[in-house]
């Protein structure tokens, strides 16, 4: 298998070679504390997780994106790109017959099956893992380093860092609100502080109720949220016939549904660490002082 995927990662550089020439060897570290060197920008990049796929769009590399995981679906060009599988199951001769000289991998999001699959096919990995809203800027301009598009995303990171900069200047001194953060409602699904929405609502001068739990994204009980008490509920969408974060007005104790502070927002601009994050970072912060001002 390990020669198969020599072949295969040598037949796309040589096709880049005459557009590259005189390109020097470029140099980055991932997320995981790897360095990873190419012999020049790549060419033909999979992508196995959403946010990676709209990360490398926004870093100028989305016409070089020749694979990507199910629910790639933002930018809606995306939706054109060939699917290899899923953060179950990826199909590895699809992935090696687009013959990619560049594999971005979610570390936490595939499996550790799949992640030695993938490290035994001899291609250049970049494992993705921001955990911190910066981490989408700092992402942005290793990706571009990867693809030859330093421009584009440098510029990219720049108006990013730009809009957390401004919302965290005009909120993040205000009075602490403690939020939880509600991902999945059977079974009771939250985030810890080690996750990106975590960082996000600190910017908000919000403080995650469940941030100290050990596992990122752990299952809790009613009876743990009823004892934290939260001052607000943050939650995205109804799912499957789920009654969503509505599920809480039945508490009538509970501090966040007395003062009628139980937000829906769209999940897919606070988990995904991409620069739209930046978007529903605004917004968090715009429901986190409508909390404040409920205040009596």
């Amino acid at each position: 298998m390990r020669a198969i995927g020599h072949l295969l990662l040598v037949a796309p550089l040589a096709l880049g070679a005459g557009a590259e020439a005189g390109a020097a060897p470029v140099t980055v570290q991932d997320d995981a504390g790897h360095r990873v060197t190419l012999a020049r920008p790549a060419q033909r990049v999979v992508a196995t997780a959403p946010h990676i796929t709209e990360l490398l769009f926004a870093a100028g590399g989305g016409e070089r994106v020749v694979g990507a995981m199910n629910y790639s679906d933002y930018p809606e060009a995306a939706r054109r790109i060939p699917v290899i599988g899923s953060n179950a199951q990826i199909d590895m001769e699809r992935l090696l017959a687009l013959r990619p000289d560049l594999l971005v991998v979610w570390q936490s999001g595939n499996t550790e099956r799949q992640l030695a699959q993938l490290k035994s096919l001899g291609i250049p990995i970049f494992y993705s893992e921001p955990k911190k809203l910066d981490d989408v800027a700092t992402s942005l301009t290793r990706l571009g380093q990867l693809l030859g598009t330093d421009t584009v995303a440098q510029a990219a990171a720049r108006d990013y860092r730009q809009k957390i900069a401004r919302l965290s200047a005009a909120y993040a001194q205000r009075a602490p609100v403690r939020v939880f953060y509600q991902i999945w409602e059977k079974p009771l699904f939250t985030l810890n502080g080690a996750h990106i929405a975590s960082d996000a609502m600190r910017v908000c001068g919000g403080s995650n109720v469940f941030a100290g739990l050990k596992v990122t994204a752990p299952s809790v009980s009613t009876e743990a949220v009823l004892q934290e008490n939260p001052e607000a509920i943050i939650g995205g969408g109804q799912h499957d016939g789920q009654a969503g974060i509505t599920l809480w007005r039945t508490y009538k104790g509970l501090q966040a549904v007395q003062r009628d502070n139980l937000f829906t927002l769209d999940g897919e601009l606070l988990v995904r660490a991409t620069p739209r994050i930046a978007d529903g970072v605004a917004t968090l912060c715009d429901r986190l002082e409508e909390a404040r001002r409920r205040r009596p």
